[in-house]
């Protein structure tokens, strides 16, 4: 049997949706998501092609930003199953991958899948953790993951509970209930504490809409809930205010960065007024604190927003994130978690705004 892997085209719309309704009764990819892929970078989309007829592909989308890809659907028409297609298709995957410089490859499959888990496993793709009820059958997904790219060092990592984010501004408390619930498990996080660390820490303005977290109020936050805090912040004037047009909320943005300052002082808490360095992120974290970390989100939606992330692991060539925000439907809890940001990488999302502001929350158990 002759088989042609290539880059899926618009011409071959019509022949995915069918092997798609052929090959899944739910959880079915609709011809509006084919556009979508087809359309879209960040993203491999091959076929396999057999006798001029598509027999099978596999979708690969790459989550911008980092060193992560994740195989987001695969399948192969009912008649040629048991011939190897679908490990043709997953090393073409994993190639194309590695080409576009990505290092892990993850994956979801229903628990009950025994052929898939076969697969994955022979092709070296190791369990990392379970979804209940993941499918709309209400069956469970097992979640493997693969380095595509092979290192002389192991992640070291730590085990940091993912927390997805309720609203579109509590990015940093949800990070710091991430933090705080991995160093102390008796630390419960629920909404109604992730809305009152909000109004703890909230800057009060930013550009538009509700404001974002200070730094020292995180730090204040984490500090009135008996943990040990260090902050870092690269510049000593009233942060996020370049982006506040009026003069009066100007003004109030600045009274309350003085009040973070005065509290923090009057706490003992330490201030760092300098750069963190990766290695000192890696210091910390090997210690056994948790570092939270401002990032602008260009490299990963080309919004320039300031976003909070949680460190979770490191290795020779990455820093791994838990990201509290999915940035849209396509995205799944695994994406969010243990994100692989290079080392090369890192220094540039790791800063915000005109003043390149660079700034971390570091939580150690009390």
């Amino acid at each position: 049997m002759t088989v042609l892997i290539r880059n899926a085209q618009f011409t071959d719309l019509n022949e995915l949706v069918a092997l798609e309704a052929a090959c899944f009764e739910t959880d079915r990819l609709s011809r509006r998501s084919f556009k979508h892929w087809l359309a879209a970078d960040h993203r491999a989309l091959l076929v396999a092609e057999v006798a001029k007829a598509l027999a099978g592909y596999i979708l690969i989308i790459y989550h911008p930003g980092t060193r992560l890809a994740r195989i987001y659907s695969i399948a192969v028409a009912s008649q040629y199953r048991g011939l190897g297609l679908a490990k043709q298709l997953m090393t073409a995957g994993e190639q194309a991958a590695n080409e576009d410089g990505r290092l892990y490859l993850r994956l979801e499959v229903s628990a009950d899948n025994n052929p898939a888990i076969k697969l994955y496993e022979t092709l070296g793709y190791q369990k990392f953790g379970i979804y209940r009820d993941y499918y709309q059958d209400h069956k469970d997904a097992l979640r493997y993951q693969k380095r595509i790219r092979r290192y002389r060092d192991t992640l070291q990592y730590r085990s940091v509970h993912w927390l997805r984010q309720t609203t579109p501004f509590t990015c940093g408390p949800t990070a710091l209930m991430m933090a705080m619930h991995a160093i102390n498990k008796s630390y419960q996080p629920s909404q109604e504490e992730e809305i009152n660390l909000w109004r703890e820490a909230t800057t009060i303005f930013m550009t538009s809409g509700h404001g974002g977290c200070h730094p020292i109020g995180l730090a204040l936050a984490a500090k009135r809930r008996q943990f040990s805090v260090e902050v870092w912040i690269n510049q000593t004037g009233t942060l996020f205010i370049d982006g506040v047009r009026h003069e009066e909320k100007k003004q109030i943005v600045e009274l309350v960065d003085n009040c973070f300052k005065r509290q923090a002082a009057e706490q003992g808490i330490t201030l760092h007024f300098a750069n963190i360095t990766q290695n000192e992120l890696i210091a910390a974290f090997k210690a056994g604190a948790i570092p939270v970390i401002l990032i602008s989100t260009f490299l990963l939606d080309r919004k320039k927003a300031p976003h909070w992330v949680v460190m979770s692991g490191f290795d020779d060539d990455c820093l791994y994130m838990h990201d509290p925000d999915p940035d849209d439907g396509r995205q799944s809890e695994i994406d969010c978690q243990f994100i692989p940001i290079a080392r090369e990488d890192f220094d540039r999302m790791s800063c915000f705004g005109k003043n390149r502001l660079r700034t971390a929350v570091i939580i150690w158990s009390e």
